[in-house]
């Protein structure tokens, strides 16, 4: 059994990391941290996990946990991890990251775009940014892993065959983007108060979303040249889940058969990408509570542009189902491991 340890437990993702690894078949929960609930019992500060006895919230020691557990999930705002995460402690155990710390390679792009300083510069070089789908091999031999934010797991899937292939202009790429509410976290912020987020649905941080930058990064990687792209983000009055639409001028005249096959080739045994039918698109509610993410597009011949609609669950695929995956990954697992649930419906 591969023995976990999960520091920010009690945030939204950190809650749904929980979930997925209770029902996890080869691993077992060894320790919890709470800054605000230290010494109180996990089912007490969430009623979902009554008859899950056992796991109790404790101060926070990254350096004993380090001894008792093999892997060790920080969930913890950005620049944080960066200050814990240390050599010594990875010969120890293995790290995954939900936070942007060692998801971007250069440490003054993450500063600039952050406004915090890295202070673990020297392991950027080592860090392996775990998108299962793109980085598997990497990720397997991986001592810290940085999982990929929601917005750029979902829109980084749905654009790199096509990057990749050369099939859109690396230079032309518009990413619009919706989220539920759960994508902005537990903490008190009157923009998520129910009477702020309920029927309404606004942009926000338009041009300067932090994850503009790690788009940017992973897709010039595909493309083998700079990409630099437009990104919107939404807010809108849902609990959970992100429907993307991305934009892309076509390279030359492409069928809709070519772009399918384009996607097929990179995806066909991509258990958790689902390619959606002609003329059928992705919707949040057919990936709820799910590690899937669902792709369609469309090529509009009047504006000459591809248009793709990728869709996931922002908590799961977008956060604590990939952080499993990648935890499959790096200790031999199958891969679906405790991942392998129908999208829950109606929620």
């Amino acid at each position: 059994m591969i023995k976990a340890g999960i520091i920010g437990a009690t945030g939204y993702g950190g809650s749904e990391l929980v979930r997925l690894l209770k029902g996890h078949p080869e691993a077992e929960i060894r320790a919890v941290t709470s800054r605000s609930y230290t010494g109180k019992p996990y089912n007490e500060i969430f009623a979902n996990f009554r008859h899950h006895e056992g796991l109790m919230l404790r101060e926070e020691n990254i350096e004993s946990m380090a001894m008792e557990c093999d892997v060790i999930f920080l969930a913890l705002p950005h620049g944080a991890a960066s200050a814990k995460v240390s050599d010594g402690l990875l010969k120890r155990a293995r790290i995954i990251d939900f936070s942007p710390d060692f998801r971007i390679s250069d440490a003054s792009v993450y500063e600039e775009w952050y406004g915090v300083t890295h202070q673990a510069k020297p392991l950027l070089t080592e860090a392996v940014y775990g998108l299962s789908e793109i980085y598997r091999e990497r990720i397997r031999g991986a001592r810290l892993t940085a999982n990929p934010g929601c917005y750029t797991t979902c829109g980084i899937l749905a654009l790199y065959p096509l990057i990749k292939e050369g099939a859109i202009d690396a230079h032309d790429i518009i990413i619009d983007a919706k989220s539920g509410v759960s994508g902005a976290g537990r903490g008190m912020d009157l923009n998520v108060h129910y009477n702020e987020a309920n029927e309404n649905a606004k942009a926000y941080k338009i041009g300067a979303h932090r994850h503009t930058p790690e788009f940017e990064e992973q897709l010039s990687l595909a493309a083998g040249e700079r990409v630099v792209l437009s990104f919107t983000p939404h807010l809108v009055p849902m609990n959970r889940g992100i429907l993307l639409t991305a934009y892309g001028k076509p390279a030359k005249s492409y069928s809709y058969d070519d772009i399918y096959g384009i996607f097929s080739q990179y995806y066909k045994d991509e258990y958790f990408i689902r390619l959606t039918n002609n003329g059928v698109f992705p919707e949040t509610k057919w990936v709820k509570a799910s590690n899937f993410c669902d792709i369609g597009f469309t090529i509009d011949e009047r504006t000459g542009r591809i248009i793709i609609v990728s869709a996931l669950d922002n908590l799961v695929k977008g956060a604590a189902g990939q952080a499993v995956q990648n935890m499959n990954l790096m200790f031999g697992l199958d891969e679906k491991a405790g991942l392998d649930m129908v999208p829950v419906f109606p929620v």
